[in-house]
């Protein structure tokens, strides 16, 4: 069974997605956390799989305990899947800096919601389509104070950053296959071997370092460019 600590400040949407999550088969709820510190608690006390994480909540939002439960090796576990009403919310990139394993539209359908926990429960990084494909560009027009990349490229093949480029551009393994001309197996290993190393958890950080080394942006490189 896949456990899963749902935090958000409504209890109505609380209430909804514990009903959801409750009827899977393969998924159970184990608490509900009204602000981020609750979440942060609730965290520690039941060790979830996976927390559903609303951005916006009182007493602490859900980046700052996002970046909490990631940073303790007590929950470095627990996946965190971000949830919120708003597709280009300035605080998705912060949040998947903190560590947040997927990011997820609150009106998303509840069969594509179940997924998306059990993809990140079974530690891939998941990103709504829609989100990743803006993403990168929406906050590469936000620069920040300079500050030395905390990674590079090297030891990266040219396959490798053809494949890193098209993943921050949104694309599934099965489309990587198809663009690629490549067999699924083939590509598994190549996000295999891009996740060991970048030194990264999931998907959702190779978008992260995408971004953050230049390989794309605003008029960079996707799946155009590379065809």
């Amino acid at each position: 069974m896949i456990r899963v600590l749902i935090a958000d400040d409504q209890a109505l949407l609380r209430g909804s997605f514990r009903l959801l999550v409750d009827l899977a088969p393969d998924c159970t709820t184990v608490g509900e956390a009204g602000t981020g510190a609750e979440a942060v608690a609730l965290t520690a006390e039941h060790r979830p799989d996976v927390v559903l994480m609303d951005v916006r909540m009182p007493e602490m939002d859900g980046i700052e305990a996002t970046r909490r439960i990631c940073a303790d090796p007590a929950t470095a576990a627990t996946r965190v899947l971000m949830l919120t009403t708003f597709d280009l919310d300035e605080y998705v990139y912060g949040a998947i800096r903190a560590g947040a394993s997927g990011f997820l539209l609150k009106d998303t359908p509840p069969a594509e919601l179940l997924t998306g926990i059990r993809v990140v429960a079974a530690g891939e990084g998941l990103l709504a389509p829609t989100v990743t494909r803006r993403l990168i560009d929406e906050f590469a027009r936000r620069p920040e104070p300079a500050r030395p990349l905390p990674r590079g490229l090297n030891g990266v093949t040219e396959r490798e950053r053809e494949v890193l480029a098209l993943i921050a551009r949104g694309l599934s393994n099965a489309e990587l296959a198809a663009h690629l001309h490549l067999s699924p197996a083939t590509v598994k290993t190549h996000v295999g071997r891009l996740l060991t190393k970048l030194a990264v958890r999931d998907r959702a950080q190779l978008v992260i370092v995408a971004y953050e080394t230049g390989l794309v942006g605003p008029g960079g490189l996707g799946p155009a460019d590379l065809r």
